[in-house]
């Protein structure tokens, strides 16, 4: 399996298809703006939404770097990306996953017209493949809280049906 077959393979899985883990789609269906901005007592862990919007960032980025965009601006520091709207404001979190869904179908659409030679360029400093693999793995990694989190406030069934 080449580098892009294997790449592509993971762009599916993380966010669309179920394997060994739920899929970021699945992990926001059904989720109203109340849910996507709640947190544990303590608020010790980010909400889905800032999870959503955090990952959102390192997309957005990735793209403007392969379509050689400069009007992306890149957040000053990790904690700029950890950002939400308000619990009552429905439309803002919709437009949030409609933008996940958008932003992942144009990197899946982004990866399928790339040579194999060209995951290999750097940009700016890491080749292309690599920087796809860290947005699968950041993915995989934040889709498991926004899991966690829906456990803890209820909204993710108790048993659900996979494979």
């Amino acid at each position: 399996m080449s580098k892009k077959e294997l790449l592509q393979n993971g762009v599916n899985q993380v966010f669309f298809e179920e394997e060994w883990y739920p899929p970021l789609s699945e992990a926001l269906k059904n989720l109203t703006a109340a849910q996507a901005c709640w947190q544990p007592e303590g608020k010790a862990a980010n909400t889905i939404w800032e999870n959503t919007n955090h990952l959102l960032a390192f997309k957005e980025r990735l793209l403007s770097r392969l379509h050689k965009d400069h009007s992306f601006v890149t957040p000053q520091n990790n904690d700029e990306t950890f950002v939400q709207g308000g619990a009552n404001d429905e439309d803002a979190w919709q437009e949030t996953v409609k933008r996940t869904l958008h932003v992942h179908d144009a990197l899946q659409s982004s990866l399928a017209s790339l040579q194999e030679a060209e995951l290999d360029q750097p940009s700016p400093s890491l080749p292309v493949w690599q920087q796809y693999l860290n947005i699968l793995l950041h993915d995989a990694y934040h889709t498991g809280q926004i899991v966690q989190l829906r456990k803890l406030q209820g909204s993710w069934p108790a048993k659900r049906s996979y494979l």
